[in-house]
């Protein structure tokens, strides 16, 4: 009696397997109308997956092309991953998919204008064929059934649009750069009279310092008292001066900045001390 038992629950299992296994996408309730965009009485036919219709369907330039269908996994109405229409050429093979609109329930729903239809299918002498493919993941089989035929009409009034040139990979037309011209300087004559107003400073400076009391001959005593500190800030005022110009005259801004670094620390450090030594002497009451 166990024996039995257990050969009968193997048996369920394996026809539940089968019968899992053999569950394939389909659908239902299909519908495709054409209607014309100036109005009209639509064109309507049901469709079947079991066969095609007998008669191609008109597309007119101005029509628009729609299909109605609910869409099945194993008898019941279910959302697939994927389902549109797919229009095909019979001798050239170009395709061109048109997705549904799919909801929960498996109600679907797309609509073809005559200007969505690529260039390529217009210029077909035969009718189109429309097939609905319905394909999802898991163990259920797709669906690719043929259900009509289209035929393209044009508009004789219309020219028929050109397509465009594929592109190719190959050698381009060479490609010439106009780079704009280096800067350059400013005339000599401009240089030099900046550089004459600027040296011009140097004896106004000395006066000014004589008529408001500048007294030299502290500078004996400043040189013994801190003789580098004082030498190194003053050279290093003078090499700061020899950057510039050098930055004037040609070198780049990456080579001076180096050396900006090395004598900015060296006229702090230097003008620390020289500065240090006027201070004390200026406490001393020494002017």
């Amino acid at each position: 009696m166990v024996l039995l038992r257990s050969a009968a629950s193997a048996v369920l299992l394996l026809a539940a397997g089968v019968a899992q296994a053999a569950t394939a996408w389909t659908f239902d309730d299909a519908s495709v109308s054409v209607s014309a965009k100036k109005g009209g009485d639509p064109v309507k036919e049901k469709l079947s997956a079991m066969s095609p219709l007998s008669k191609s369907l008109r597309l007119g330039s101005a029509d628009s092309l729609k299909v109605i269908l609910t869409t099945k996994d194993g008898g019941k109405a279910k959302r697939p991953h994927q389902a549109f229409v797919l229009l095909q050429e019979p001798e050239t093979g170009l395709e061109a998919p048109f997705p549904f609109t799919v909801k929960e329930n498996g109600k679907a729903v797309v609509q073809i204008a005559h200007k969505d239809v690529p260039e390529q299918l217009l210029k077909s002498s035969k009718p189109v064929r429309a097939s609905i493919v319905i394909g999802s993941f898991g163990s259920a089989q797709g669906v690719v059934a043929p259900v009509f035929e289209v035929e393209l009409a044009q508009d004789a009034a219309v020219p028929a649009a050109e397509a465009d040139a594929p592109v190719r990979y190959a050698k381009k037309p060479e490609i010439h750069h106009v780079f704009r011209d280096d800067p350059r300087s400013p005339p000599k004559i401009v240089s030099l009279v900046f550089a004459a107003a600027v040296a011009a400073t140097v004896p106004i400076l000395f006066i000014s310092w004589s008529l408001l009391g500048a007294n030299l001959n502290h500078l004996q005593k400043a040189l013994g008292a801190s003789p580098v500190s004082h030498a190194t800030f003053f050279g290093s005022i003078l090499a700061m001066e020899g950057i510039f110009f050098l930055y004037y005259s040609g070198w780049t801004l990456f080579q001076v900045l180096p050396l900006i670094g090395v004598v900015s620390a060296v006229t702090f450090l230097s003008g620390k001390n020289a500065l240090g030594e006027v201070q004390s002497r200026r406490l001393a009451g020494e002017r």
